[in-house]
């Protein structure tokens, strides 16, 4: 039930936060999400200050029948953290962040982005996987699994979780870990949304920086199946410390002008990095190299302007085994026919520690050695709207004969998540995270996400 429906609008009982409704001034930029495409409008934002306020919203959401949603960071670009008609559950003020050096951990509140993060572990040397734009917030990209610049070396941001203070759809707080709770734990890894509200994440940290090796390298477009064939040849007995993405791009600096390019991450020592990135450096002749060394929080934030809050976007992915020669050459056709001048087509390759990882050690099934393909399109004339979607569609459907049947879940749009796209998100460990979510939350309250249907 939509809370308009009910006259008079009901608040919440005993909510300490902020409650905001359409005519409060607050409104609008509490309801908008970083994808601008996704103009959704809440009956109902609950701007929580801290766990408290989130059981009473969950339980008014519950008692009342409210389509509830979760923001986090809001960066997910489905959208769904916004809800048209019911009650959004805003976790953004939540900002605590508390890290202990002596036993390598962090606890984050629900609300933080990864570069908050990143500025308190990097003041000790440390670090866990984060997102590879740095406003990511940390909730949904860990429940998600967690892909970033280190996860070739330490694993998904999910490998690193130690514990999650979880809100079930009952109103219960549960603290949630390897000791208690286990079975839930191990579908907060990778599962998504479909349990509760996590309202605080504890991380292991690992010594990393605060000085690495990152940076950019861009060839002109001409150049892109000769580089992209040299990658797949570089990376095969890459260190661990060494995580890349490599595809077609246009030039963030407003100009759109078409490049081939690689980013990299080598978190060794500088002198290891040297000699093992020399090889992409002395390769070909580059229209721009700015790869050397760079404190770690600068290479999470290297590609933040090419994804700024307010774009308007659709994106699609899927993963390659393989580059071969027919699927570059197909990325490279799909390219050159892009209507927008931001949109990319970029390949996060998957080796080391990231591969290492059982299929059923977390709700994460995508171990395999290969290549995320993510098509991020992205735009901003809203008139153009249809034109970029059949492309990011089309493109997508030109790569299936070279893709395997597998989905990254954070990269899922939101009128996919149907049962075959499920299927392929979570492969052979969606049924027990069916049981998961026939225990935790049978009634479904959670379904604003990629959702996993109670029996």
């Amino acid at each position: 039930m939509a809370v308009a429906e009910q006259e008079p609008v009901a608040l919440i009982d005993g909510f300490a936060g902020e409650v905001l409704q359409p005519d409060d001034a607050a409104y609008d930029g509490a309801r908008s999400v970083h994808n601008g495409l996704v103009d959704k409008r809440p009956a109902l934002i609950a701007r929580c200050r801290g766990t408290a306020d989130v059981v009473a919203a969950v339980n008014a959401a519950r008692e009342n029948g409210w389509e509830v949603s979760i923001r986090g960071g809001g960066h997910n670009v489905a959208g769904t953290a916004v809800t048209d008609g019911g009650l959004m559950i805003d976790l953004s003020l939540l900002k605590g962040i508390h890290v202990d050096p002596a036993a390598r951990t962090v606890h984050a509140q629900g609300g933080v982005l990864w570069k908050e993060l990143n500025r308190e572990t990097q003041l000790h040397g440390l670090a866990v996987t984060g997102g590879a734009i740095s406003t990511t917030g940390i909730a949904g990209l860990t429940l998600g699994g967690g892909l970033g610049w280190l996860m070739t070396k330490l694993g998904l941001a999910a490998d690193n979780l130690l514990s999650v203070e979880l809100v079930t759809a009952d109103g219960r707080v549960l603290t949630v870990s390897a000791d208690e709770h286990p079975d839930l734990f191990w579908g907060l890894r990778g599962g998504g949304g479909n349990f509760g509200v996590a309202t605080s994440f504890e991380y292991r940290l690992h010594p990393v920086g605060p000085m690495i090796t990152g940076g950019l390298i861009a060839h002109p477009i001409d150049a892109a199946g000769d580089l992209l064939r040299f990658m797949r040849g570089f990376a095969e007995g890459i260190p661990d410390d060494l995580m890349f993405v490599a595809g077609c791009v246009h030039a963030p600096d407003g100009s759109g002008v078409p490049l081939a390019a690689v980013g990299v991450c080598h978190s060794g020592s500088l002198e290891d990095a040297e000699k093992d990135l020399a090889p992409l450096l002395e390769f070909g002749s580059p229209a721009l190299s700015m790869i050397g060394p760079m404190p770690y929080e600068a290479v999470c934030q290297m590609l933040d302007d090419a994804y700024p809050k307010g774009a308007l976007n659709y994106w699609k992915s899927t993963f390659l085994s393989e580059l071969s020669d027919d699927a570059i050459d197909s990325m490279i056709s799909q390219f050159e026919s892009c209507p927008s001048p931001m949109t990319a087509m970029i390949v996060e390759h998957f080796h080391g520690e990231v591969t290492r990882v059982p299929v059923d050690a977390t709700a994460v099934p995508h171990r395999q050695p290969g290549y995320n393909l993510v098509i991020t399109g992205i735009w901003m004339d809203p008139s153009t709207t249809e034109a970029n979607v059949a492309w990011t569609r089309d493109t997508y459907d030109a790569m299936a004969p070279f893709a395997e049947s597998r989905r990254w879940l954070n990269y899922l749009p939101a009128e996919e998540a149907d049962d075959t796209a499920l299927h392929a998100t979570f492969g052979p460990n969606y049924e027990r995270l069916v049981e998961l979510k026939s225990t935790y939350d049978p009634t479904n309250l959670f379904r604003l996400n990629a959702n996993i249907k109670p029996r």
